[in-house]
């Protein structure tokens, strides 16, 4: 249990946020419901320090073991069960947006097990933990308030559930992007991503066009590449503004014609058009399976900025559509 000082530090920070929360369209009745009762969580400030971004020199695993754990036959065969139930939604959401059906299924599975595992920490003791404790101040504070302002729109408190650091729902949405991006897709006046498949899926299918999702166009392909492919000369001349150890893996973009004049070869099904355009990522090395990655790949990362998230996305999704 958090000590007396750490408690009335606590509270104090939390009562300083009325302003910012007013800013936000929250009533004063809103804040103080949503204030009320709350306590330091010691147990989700440690989660947080125990969650260091990896330093940019340390070693990285091989992706096939990742793969294995995440994409086996159970979690493929109940991404199908719900591709199938849910195919009016996903073909209507799929023509109006271009988003692939399958991607807002492999999303869902990736995040929660189809809705099975969703969190059980109280969003606003967390977020409040999280902003007071101050190490990411930054990107808490205003999930905190996001929080604030769900309620103040009507999402009912005991909805407030998820993940330690502020996610939640089917999506693992953060409160912000739910703000953002949640959507009504069954009609019932709510954008209800806790316990609507429907609203779950057409959210992430808006995630994704706001991400920046190119209609007709593939995440990415499975390719062999030739032996003596000179990889030097293809390495990417740009430093990413963000997740630099993601992209550092990448090599620069390459119109698929030119990849296939360097002897890669599709290690199933056909090449895309020609014109697109694509990286090579290699991430269990050379002579193991390559990928060539097209812009929509990049919307998948950002949705989690990891390699080996966002493949084993487009591999769920290419196995739920078979």
């Amino acid at each position: 249990m958090p000590g007396a000082e750490t408690q009335a530090g606590f509270f104090a920070y939390l009562s300083g946020l009325r302003a910012k929360a007013r800013e936000q369209g929250v009533s004063d009745a809103t804040f103080d419901r949503a204030i009320a009762g709350l306590t330091f969580n010691p147990r989700v400030a440690a989660l947080d320090r125990g969650n260091l971004p990896v330093a940019d020199d340390a070693p990285i695993p091989n992706f096939e073991p990742y793969r294995r754990q995440h994409i086996d036959g159970t979690k493929i065969a109940r991404g199908r069960t719900v591709y199938s139930a849910n195919r009016p939604l996903l073909s209507g959401i799929e023509r109006e947006t271009g988003v692939p059906e399958e991607i807002m299924v492999a999303i869902f599975g990736h995040e929660t097990n189809y809705g099975t595992i969703t969190g059980n920490f109280d969003l606003l003791r967390s977020l409040a933990t999280l902003a007071y404790e101050g190490r990411r101040r930054a990107l808490f504070e205003p999930e905190l308030l996001a929080v604030m302002v769900m309620m103040e729109r009507g999402v009912p408190r005991e909805r407030l559930v998820g993940s330690y650091a502020g996610a939640f729902g089917y999506p693992q949405f953060l409160p912000s992007v739910y703000l953002r991006d949640a959507r009504d897709a069954d009609g019932d006046g709510q954008a209800n991503i806790w316990s609507s498949q429907a609203d779950a899926l057409a959210s992430i299918g808006n995630y994704f066009v706001r991400a920046g999702w190119r209609r007709a166009e593939p995440w990415g392909i499975a390719v062999t590449v030739p032996q003596g492919l000179d990889r030097a000369s293809l390495a990417s001349r740009t430093v990413a503004p963000r997740c630099k150890r993601v992209f550092a893996r990448h090599s620069r973009w390459l119109s698929i014609d030119e990849w296939r004049a360097l002897g890669l070869v599709p290690a199933r099904g056909t090449w895309p058009d020609d014109k697109i355009l694509a990286t090579l990522l290699e991430p269990d090395g050379p002579g193991r399976t390559a990928y060539l990655l097209t812009s929509n790949y990049r919307a998948i990362l950002d949705y989690n900025c990891s390699n080996f998230y966002a493949l084993s996305v487009g591999l769920l999704a290419d196995d739920i559509r078979q």
